[in-house]
């Protein structure tokens, strides 16, 4: 009931995208509350929920769409906490739930560390490659107030670190707040050969 108010606020705005409540859902966070077993179901039932009420607010004049939200979790593969197969893994009942659930598209989002970006992206195009599917992607890092990502990745480096992949949008979000963000977000939009993403934190969290 809680998740469904906050979307709710959302859709009477007018927004055109609500995003799953499934931004921890991801194996390795749902591991320390000891419901690893659920990270399917978890996502899901967060798919079904915003499904339902986009299909509920939409109309042929404005339709609504829903993002499946994978967050970066809480261990970091450039920092030794997992290994990057081990954490590729563990996107992958996020990515099959989330799917099933009905998502129109996939967000990559506050991506701190490079390496833990790809995972989930490889997670997501070898679910594509199987099923033999394909929606829309967005990738968006998040750069901290010394001007980089969490691990020291500047913004040209992931740009070029995540243009081999058929991801749809590039972008940023969280962060430091819309004023910081202008520069990074310039210098996707002067040279990313994708559509640019933008969702700034207010200010600082």
């Amino acid at each position: 009931d809680a998740i469904e108010t906050v979307h709710r606020g959302f859709l009477d705005v007018g927004v055109d995208v609500i995003e799953t409540n499934s931004f921890g859902g991801g194996e390795v966070v749902l591991t320390e509350f000891g419901i690893a077993d659920k990270a399917y179901d978890v996502n899901l039932k967060a798919a079904q929920l915003a499904k339902r009420l986009a299909n509920e607010y939409s109309t042929l004049a404005h339709p609504r769409y829903v993002a499946g939200s994978m967050g970066p979790g809480t261990k970091l593969p450039t920092l030794g906490h997992i290994s990057y197969e081990n954490l590729k893994k563990s996107y992958d009942e996020q990515v099959r739930g989330l799917f099933d659930g009905g998502v129109d598209l996939f967000v990559v989002e506050t991506c701190q560390d490079i390496l833990q970006t790809k995972a989930a992206l490889r997670s997501i195009f070898e679910f594509f490659e199987k099923q033999r599917v394909k929606i829309p992607v967005i990738a968006q890092v998040t750069i901290e107030t010394f001007g980089t990502m969490l691990n020291g990745t500047e913004i040209s480096a992931a740009l070029v670190a995540l243009e081999p992949y058929p991801i749809d949008v590039i972008g940023m979000n969280c962060g430091t707040g819309p004023d910081q963000t202008t520069d990074y977000a310039r210098y996707l939009c002067e040279n990313s050969p994708t559509p640019v993403s933008v969702l700034p934190n207010a200010g600082m969290p």
